[in-house]
């Protein structure tokens, strides 16, 4: 469903404008009224990674007047793969004044405005005020669910990508603008289980993946401001990178959405961490009383060494995660092998005298893993709170980081 333009047209392009974006004026649905809308568009991108790398060098490009970043982030090497605004001289930079940078060079008549912080229900809606269109490039539900409901409250559309491994999708969600178009909610009215889905920093992400939604959403956008073509409201965009294959969904309104619904429910901001959740609650209780320090595990790794103590360190990663890096004398049994059970069969038996010890990369997958161990009534077990990010950054540095 189309929608009108969002902005109004500039005064006018001054000659070095007209010089750089002569390429969209002599298209005839952009031409000159088109790209003085873009010079008068005010677009937020959310998250200066992997999607909004690709999307700030885009709209910057565009010709987009002001471009806002809300990144509280610093680059680490582990982004270049993927996060093409940085480069390797950045590294340990905040990612919001290496994006402004690089934006700089791609296009020095662009207004960078620079938001130096983690988005959160206490600044969302002063973020938000005075922009046009949002790009949403987040990586995480709870602020997934926060910007659709901060922007539907303010009445400003936004387009969605999301990435994991070889697949991506992007919609665009204008339910003010439109009659009858879908919200985030109508999509995915409750977030996956926790741990049902791991992220990108669990599962990996095709870093050319990052490009081809980025664009996607750097396309909808500029239809979006400047009112040309059929944008994806009410329309889900699937790609899958391995098959070459995209494949477009129509996306109802729900009317029963909590948010844009007739009877809605949710009508104010709500605490989006608790609604996600990080984990599950049976994972949180079991973890509540079970968690121990890297610190603490390297002391009980000494003195297994020296046989004064017994117990079995279970690494509860994928095997290519393994491979990449080891807290020592750790034995391998993804989690999935412990939510089918066949973990169990593995390990010594619960009356063994054998203390059980998981962890993971962060200590989220562990915490779930503990719980089912806890429930089969493993009640001496534990889990490393933090796992190998922890381990590499306060015991053995050496190692890679990922």
């Amino acid at each position: 469903m189309s929608i009108p333009a969002l902005v109004e047209p500039a005064d006018e392009l001054t000659v070095d404008e007209v010089r750089r974006y002569s390429r969209h004026l002599i298209i005839p649905d952009v031409g000159m009224t088109g790209q003085k809308r873009l010079k008068n568009a005010k677009v937020l991108v959310i998250g200066a990674g992997g999607l909004g790398s690709p999307a700030l060098l885009y709209l910057a490009a565009a010709g987009v007047g002001t471009l806002g970043i809300i990144e509280f982030d610093e680059v680490d090497e582990s982004n270049l793969q993927r996060q093409v605004i940085h480069g390797q001289s950045d590294v340990g930079r905040p990612k919001g004044e290496s994006a402004k940078d690089s934006v700089a060079e791609i296009n020095p008549l662009v207004n960078v405005v620079l938001h130096p912080e983690r988005l959160d229900n206490d600044n969302v809606y002063d973020v938000f005020g005075g922009y046009d269109l949002i790009v949403d490039g987040t990586d995480n539900f709870a602020t997934r669910y926060l910007v659709n409901d901060a922007a539907y409250f303010l009445g400003i559309p936004y387009v969605w990508g999301s990435i994991y491994r070889f697949d991506g999708q992007a919609s665009v969600f204008a339910p003010k603008q439109a009659e009858d178009a879908p919200c985030y909610r109508c999509l995915y009215p409750e977030p996956p289980p926790p741990g049902m889905v791991p992220s990108c920093a669990e599962g990996g992400v095709l870093g050319v993946l990052c490009a081809s939604i980025g664009s996607i959403q750097v396309n909808e956008a500029i239809k979006l401001l400047t009112g040309i073509g059929d944008p994806l409201v009410g329309k889900l965009m699937i790609y899958d990178a391995l098959e070459m294959e995209y494949r477009k969904l129509k996306v109802r309104k729900d009317p029963n959405c909590r948010l844009c619904g007739e009877n809605a429910d949710v009508t104010e901001l709500i605490d989006y961490e608790f609604f996600c959740g990080a984990v599950s609650e049976e994972a949180a209780d079991a973890a509540a009383d079970a968690t121990i320090s890297v610190a603490t595990l390297d002391g009980m790794l000494k003195e297994r060494a020296d046989g004064s103590r017994d117990f079995v360190l279970v690494d509860v990663r994928e095997p290519n995660e393994y491979e990449i890096n080891q807290i020592p004398g750790s034995v391998l049994i993804p989690k999935g092998e412990f939510l089918n059970g066949n973990a169990l069969e593995q390990l010594p038996s619960v009356d063994s005298g054998t203390q059980v010890v998981l962890h993971c990369k962060s200590g989220v997958r562990s915490a779930e893993a503990l719980a089912v161990l806890k429930g089969a009534g493993y009640d001496d077990a534990v889990h490393v709170g933090g796992g190998v990010v922890a381990w590499v950054n306060q015991i053995d540095p050496s190692q890679p980081s990922y």
